[in-house]
């Protein structure tokens, strides 16, 4: 018995990888960057921040186009795994309609900014397409 729940086990973890579809290649001369605001900027809540990327397009979430991804901007955080999905809350904020600008409130002080594309899955591509990490001051 506990060989056939081992087999059976051994079998759902084999189809389940094998429908996870590989991570979007990104080329490497991919790049993510802030157009506004600047590193050093000081700032007022709400923070209008633009997306810039070169390289590759950008698409929605859900939607699979070779060299497209959609933006998530992270806050006061570290990246994330980066074999995995991006999360989904305050440090980690999805873009996945496809927009290249946003407008976030921020408490007053400093604060640190990056930009990390995901694929239609909101994984992160491979090679992952980052930003610099940006600092600024909200007053």
């Amino acid at each position: 018995m506990r060989t056939l729940l081992v087999l059976l086990c051994s079998c759902f973890a084999s189809v389940a990888v094998a429908e996870m579809p590989a991570p979007s290649v990104a080329p490497e001369s991919a790049k993510v960057y802030f157009i506004t605001p600047q590193s050093g900027d000081t700032v007022t809540s709400p923070v209008t921040i633009q997306f810039g990327l070169s390289g590759m397009g950008v698409a929605p979430a859900g939607v699979e186009k070779a060299n497209t991804g959609h933006h998530h901007l992270i806050v006061d955080a570290k990246l994330p795994a980066l074999d995995q999905p991006v999360p989904s809350n305050e440090h980690y904020r999805h873009f996945g309609g496809g927009q290249t600008e946003a407008s976030i409130e921020l408490t007053p002080g400093t604060h640190t900014l990056q930009l990390l594309l995901g694929d239609q899955l909101h994984r992160p591509h491979q090679p992952p397409v980052t930003s610099e990490v940006i600092t600024i001051t909200v007053k």
